[in-house]
């Protein structure tokens, strides 16, 4: 039997494409690695290698100073990260709730006002009051100041996300939605029962999404917590760093009425420290990944639909 020399030819040009796209993967996966190689380097780096010699991909002159003015009050620490994660799961929990059955009413064709809602919700996303009328209402209004609801609902509702989700439910087989009507299922039992799982790659895509957001948000508890047993991670990191900036500042001035906590930012790695903050900060979000992945290559409808 003779050998097809077009297949022979297909099998090494398809070859030869795999090889060009694991480097090209490759080339991008460690463009993306190095900065967060650099910064858990830098994070054990003393802080005068640093300033004379710049980052490195191995630590220079390594140490944990910058990890002991991180943990100097372990307690303060472990606060905000409790308040930062209570603040991330239950946000996170709520959100995709709210989102994804406002997403499924809206995309329901037999809703005559979903068109009209979703103009209002779109609106949304062009306008908005500005900050001052948004801070007057959080604390003059609704009594916000030095409230964990500060925190909880500003990240609560995305119009961009509800959009996401809608178009993602509207790509669902009509006939499903169909089948479960005729077999007696209520709107509500429908989205439980047939949107709700089919919707999981949209939900945990949507959810690290939201996930990030309450982990990185300091913006919020600058506005409206005072109260430093309030304060999450980020906020409470970020406050850090400025007073340290703040000591150097000061004495870079001559300022002669310095605090003597002022006197002792002298030796605080300040670079070192900002490196040790990120890897603080970001090491516990970067595990979520591993975790979502596998819900970004299934199949919405893989079985669903059966002829």
């Amino acid at each position: 039997m003779k050998k097809n020399p077009n297949a022979v030819k297909g099998g090494k040009d398809e070859t030869i494409l795999h090889i060009i796209a694991y480097i090209f993967v490759s080339i991008v996966a460690l463009s993306c690695l190095l900065p967060f190689i650099l910064v858990i380097s830098a994070s054990f780096s003393s802080e005068s290698a640093i300033l004379r010699d710049g980052f490195s991909l191995l630590p220079n002159e390594p140490g944990l100073e910058a990890y002991r003015q991180v943990f100097n009050q372990p307690n303060v620490i472990l606060r905000a990260y409790m308040v930062t994660i209570i603040l991330t799961i239950s946000g996170t929990l709520i959100a995709l709730s709210l989102q994804s059955i406002t997403a499924y009413v809206l995309a329901r064709r037999d809703f005559k006002w979903r068109n009209g809602f979703s103009l209002f919700f779109y609106i949304t996303m062009l306008f908005n009051g500005g900050l001052v009328p948004y801070f007057i209402l959080m604390t003059q209004y609704l009594q916000m100041r030095n409230n964990y609801l500060a925190l909880l609902l500003p990240l609560l509702f995305s119009v961009f996300n509800l959009l996401i989700l809608k178009s993602y439910i509207m790509g669902i087989p009509l006939e499903m939605i169909e089948s479960a009507k005729v077999d007696g299922c209520s709107v509500f039992r429908t989205y439980l029962s047939i949107i709700l799982p089919l919707m999981k790659p949209a939900l945990a895509t949507i959810g690290l999404f939201i996930a990030l957001g309450y982990w990185n948000d300091w913006y919020s508890a600058m506005l409206f917590i005072s109260d430093d047993k309030m304060k999450p991670l980020q906020y409470m990191l970020y406050e850090k760093v400025n007073n340290i900036e703040g000591y150097k500042r000061l004495i870079a001035s001559g300022t002669t009425s310095i605090s003597a906590e002022a006197l002792s930012a002298i030796s605080i790695p300040t670079e070192s420290l900002k490196m040790a903050l990120t890897v603080v900060v970001t090491g516990p979000i970067i595990l979520l990944y591993p975790i979502i992945q596998k819900y970004y290559v299934k199949g919405i409808t893989l079985g669903a639909v059966k002829g």
